[in-house]
Order: C-alpha cells, then sequence, then structure tokens
C-alpha cells in the first residue's frame, strides 16, 4: 500500500504531472478512439453536410465565380488550426528523476520527447522501483504518447504497467473529427502467455480539444504561468473525461544536486473525481525560463511528502 503511493507520485511523473498541464483557451471536451497501431494516422478530413433545399424553393442559379471560392473554403475545427509548437524540449530532451520519501529513494522516472517526421512528436516515460523494492514489488510502467505538433493533440495514448501481481495495458486514440475516442483496457493474470483477466473497450464523446494526461503535462510547459492565475481544460484519461485546473502560486528558488533554480511553483487541482487517488495537495516547480523544466514534484501525504527530484537533464 505504502509503495502503491509512492508508485502514484512516480507515475505523478508521467500521470499526476500529466494533469497539472491546462489548456487556457481550448478548454473543451476530451475522447479516444481505437486505432489498430500506434503508427495509424488519424484522418483529417473535414466533413459538412449541408441541409436539403425546400421543397418549394426556386431552382438555384448557376452559382458567380464568388459565391463558389465561398462555398469551397469551409471552416477548419479548432483543433487543426491550433499554432505549431516550437519550445526549446521539442527538438528532443530527456530528463530522469529520483523519487523520495524523507531521505530514502524508492524509485527512478524518466521523461523523454522524440521528435519524428510528419509535424509529429513521441513522448515515453518510464518508472521503476529502486533495486531493493523491486524485489518484493516490481514495478516497470511505461506509458506513450503520439501527438501533433500543433496544438499538441494527442493521436495516440499507450500505457503498460506491470506493478506487483497487476499487469495491465491499455490504449486511447483519439478521433477528433468523430467527436469520440475509445479505451481498450486489459488487465493480464499472466502477460507472458497472454492470460486476460477481464478486457474492456468504453467509448467517450468529445469535442476535439481535449488533451490526454501526457499531452497536458507538455502544454503546460509552454504557457506563461503567470502568479495569481488559474487555469483550466478538460482531458480523457480511462473511462472518463476530467475537469483539470492549475494553479500558479508565486515564483521561488529550489536548489538541488544540478544547482540553484528559480521557479515558478503550480498547483494541479482535480474538479471531482480524479485519476490520482490522493488526499494531498501536489506541487510542482518549473524552470522560470522558455524551458519550464519540472525540476521538483511534491505530493504530501498523512506520514509527510514524496518528492520526485531533478537529478539529469539531456
Amino acid at each position: 500500500m505504502f509503495y502503491r503511493i509512492l508508485k502514484n507520485v512516480l507515475l505523478f511523473e508521467l500521470v499526476l504531472l500529466l494533469t497539472v498541464s491546462f489548456a487556457n483557451e481550448t478548454a473543451s471536451a476530451s475522447s479516444d478512439v481505437p486505432q489498430p497501431t500506434a503508427q495509424t494516422v488519424l484522418s483529417t478530413s473535414v466533413n459538412k453536410v449541408d441541409a436539403p433545399p425546400s421543397l418549394n424553393a426556386p431552382a438555384p442559379s448557376a452559382p458567380s465565380s464568388s459565391s463558389v471560392a465561398s462555398s469551397s473554403s469551409i471552416p477548419l475545427p479548432k483543433w487543426q488550426t491550433l499554432p505549431e509548437m516550437k519550445a526549446p524540449w521539442m527538438k528532443g530532451e530527456r530528463l530522469e528523476y529520483e523519487l523520495c520519501w524523507g531521505f530514502i529513494t524508492a524509485g527512478y522516472a524518466t521523461l523523454e520527447v522524440k521528435p519524428i517526421k510528419d509535424g509529429k512528436t513521441e513522448f515515453l516515460s518510464f518508472a521503476t522501483a529502486n533495486k531493493t523494492v523491486n524485489k518484493f514489488y516490481p514495478v516497470h510502467d511505461t506509458v506513450y504518447t503520439r501527438v501533433r505538433n500543433k496544438g499538441l493533440m494527442t493521436e495516440v495514448f499507450r500505457k503498460s504497467l506491470h506493478e506487483g501481481s497487476f499487469h495491465n495495458k491499455s490504449l486511447i486514440v483519439f478521433d477528433r473529427d468523430a467527436k469520440k475516442a475509445v479505451l481498450s483496457d486489459t488487465v493480464f493474470k499472466d502477460p507472458v502467455k497472454h492470460k486476460v483477466k477481464r478486457s474492456a473497450d468504453t467509448s467517450v464523446t468529445i469535442d476535439g480539444l481535449e488533451h490526454s494526461i501526457m499531452s497536458a503535462f507538455y502544454l503546460v510547459r509552454t504557457m506563461p504561468l503567470k502568479v495569481g492565475e488559474t487555469s483550466r481544460f478538460s482531458a480523457v484519461s480511462g473511462k472518463k473525461r476530467y475537469e483539470l485546473k492549475v494553479i500558479t502560486h508565486g515564483r521561488e528558488t529550489i536548489e538541488t544536486d544540478l544547482g540553484k533554480f528559480n521557479t515558478v511553483k503550480v498547483e494541479p487541482v482535480l474538479d471531482g473525481d480524479g485519476i490520482f487517488n490522493s488526499s494531498g495537495r501536489i506541487f510542482i516547480w518549473f524552470t522560470d525560463d522558455e524551458k519550464r523544466i519540472p525540476v521538483l514534484m511534491e505530493c504530501e501525504i498523512k506520514l509527510g511528502s514524496i518528492k520526485a527530484k531533478l537529478i539529469k537533464a539531456h
């Protein structure tokens, strides 16, 4: 039970942190749709069905050149018109963290950014316990996300969790044109022999600007984070759509093994039931520059607090 709390914050690196992200002006519903493979490119066609003409309406005259031009310029949905993100870390990044409870190092987590072709980027997260904990409660978790560089809109979100005797794989694919998403989720009795314990598919209706928890986290790193402001947005995780908000508390100087950093302190908050079952507050310190590197993350618990500290940055 104790390590599950630790692991939640470890994934707070790859999940909770993600919750922190907020979409300022892009607050809308979110969705997930099944996709055969992670490399499948979602259709970006836009279809608009015109209403049938009235039976008593006069026969239409030949359209003028101007009317033809206007009728052919169907406005694109908002998610296709979002600006391309050009943050420094979009060129590639690897951040490594250690997860601590007091003086005890319980595990490690890694966040990676890998640019790929066709104006897209992959986000990868890895989490594991330390050698001692892995002996009685092995943890090896991976989260993969592919986004469009324009607006960091998620196309695919894939998660693989191996925590003790719990083995879970899930896939979320966003189909923004169809305004729906489907989650494929499977829990295995034996992941090696592919023995399934339970499996379920869930469809969620979306508006088109929703994020996954991973894209939400990276989106927050592109935002101004003005002190005293609260930003809100929506994200899809599991079987639900969540309303998220991020409060920017203030600026602080944080000292780590990598040196001192001027940071902006933010707090992610879930409205209603959340992705994380944590009774304490969560805080994240981003560097106060264009990189917005999360150098420290902290989750309050009854027994004190758990911290994720940046130990390497590439």
